[in-house]
């Protein structure tokens, strides 16, 4: 199994492509993609890469262990995790919401 991750732009933010569509920070709520939806997953990750709102986009190999999603890879369920980094909540802005640089 399958699923997209990346940062968001805005806040940095690890976040992973749900069911319906959306960037949510929650690995447990991600889009699994099996081995016959290759194209599926890469529809999705062309809409991703066209808003230009997530960075790194990355497709990662998953198990699930017990009705938990565990990354495959240890940088993966680091990040997932957050355990080598203070937790901060992200900023939560709309379209038409601005940033100061």
């Amino acid at each position: 199994m399958e699923i997209l991750t990346g940062n968001e732009l805005v806040s940095g933010a690890t976040v992973y492509l749900d069911r319906n569509g959306a960037w949510v920070e929650d690995l447990q709520q991600v889009r699994l993609f099996s081995a016959n939806e290759t194209a599926a997953r890469d529809e999705a990750i062309a809409r991703t890469k066209a808003t230009l709102r997530i960075l790194s986009l990355e497709i990662e190999n998953v198990t699930v262990r017990d009705g938990k999603i565990v990354p495959d890879r240890l940088r993966e369920r680091i990040r997932a995790t957050g355990s080598t980094t203070p937790v901060f909540d992200r900023q939560h802005l709309t379209e038409d919401d601005h940033v100061s640089i």
